[in-house]
């Protein structure tokens, strides 16, 4: 064995050691990249404007930090809020002779000719509401001790975010002066993970935020009760594959109607199903995410397998790698197919 192959066993040994101490904040590091690759235009607009990258790069960093930790407080204080609020409503409204307790018993009043009475279901919905309310609360004490716990995991985020601006395009050289790939083949896959990675997360982000600020908007107008609550729901509920902002908007609109309120009703059945849902994923989301795409099985396989393996960041991991995956697989094709025409 040359002395070149015993210095190559001990780079791949270095990489894994490296690997092994860094699995720890992988999460975060990824987010960190992915936040990189997505204010790099916000970047070089300002290392443009000012002429020192460094501190350009700094400021978004440190306005990326901000914008985090703010985010999660306001969703800590104002889904707690806003979730207790709307479980009382919704617990006064099944109460007898409330309107959501009418509308319930005339609709399972059927169930009453097979033994099931429609007053044990109001009283479970009441009791269901409650559960809400509850949960909520452990939901955000849950949050607030793991942001608590994840402050180093976000500091490596932000270093990583800080390194991508700085100095992407020294790793990309970098990496294809050492990687076993031919130069064009390493320096694709590092483009399609900055790409796939910004189209990821601005596509995810972006579009939750912007379906839960028009749902919150359709809820204001038409009466919903705490629409603010039902706003932020929406945006989590936009992570959901297939169904996603469905399961907020769609009850609303039928509380709407179980009340009385018909015009109502169907105008906020109509505001989900066209603004919510239409415009969002029709005209804002590709814009942000442009032509690329996978496959629909590959798509659902990513989400649901990452979310899976990886809990809650799969949503945003399981893409990323399955297109990684997709475009070595791409590589392979187009080198095999250049091997049999040679």
């Amino acid at each position: 064995m040359t002395s070149r192959q015993v210095l190559a066993w001990f780079a791949g040994g270095a990489v894994v050691v490296i690997a092994w101490l860094a699995h720890p904040f992988a999460t975060g590091l990824l987010l960190g990249a992915l936040m990189g690759f997505t204010l790099q235009p916000v970047h070089t607009r300002l290392a443009r404007w000012s002429g020192r990258p460094t501190l350009a790069s700094v400021a978004t960093v440190v306005a990326a930090g901000l914008a985090i930790v703010g985010s999660v407080v306001a969703f800590v204080s104002v889904f707690v809020t806003q979730a207790v609020a709307f479980t009382a409503a919704v617990r006064e409204g099944l109460k007898p002779g409330g309107a959501l307790a009418a509308w319930v018993s005339t609709l399972t009043g059927w169930l009453a000719l097979i033994g099931i009475s429609p007053d044990a279901i109001v009283e479970r919905l009441r009791a269901a509401a409650g559960d809400i309310a509850s949960g909520s609360a452990a939901v955000a004490g849950t949050v607030a001790s793991v942001t608590v716990g994840s402050l180093l995991g976000l500091f490596f985020a932000l270093l990583t975010m800080h390194v991508v601006l700085r100095h992407w395009a020294r790793i990309i050289a970098t990496v294809a002066e050492v990687s076993p790939l031919r130069r064009e083949d390493t320096r694709a896959l590092l483009e399609e993970f900055r790409t796939v990675g910004r189209i990821t997360l601005s596509g995810t982000v972006v579009t939750g935020v912007t379906q839960g600020a028009l749902a919150t908007i359709g809820f204001w107008v038409t009466g919903v009760p705490q629409p603010l609550f039902l706003g932020i729901a929406t945006a989590i509920a936009s992570l959901v594959p297939a169904v996603g902002t469905l399961l907020v908007w769609v009850p609303a609109g039928l509380y709407l109607l179980a009340v009385g309120s018909l015009g109502a009703g169907v105008v906020e059945l109509a505001w989900g199903a066209l603004v919510v849902v239409g415009f969002s994923d029709y005209v804002i989301r590709p814009r942000l995410v442009g032509d690329e795409g996978m496959p629909a099985i590959l798509t659902f396989l990513a989400l649901f397998g990452g979310l899976e393996v990886l809990g809650l960041p799969g949503l945003i991991a399981g893409p990323v790698l399955m297109a990684l995956a997709v475009a070595v697989l791409r590589l392979y094709a187009r080198e095999a197919r250049g091997g049999r025409a040679s």
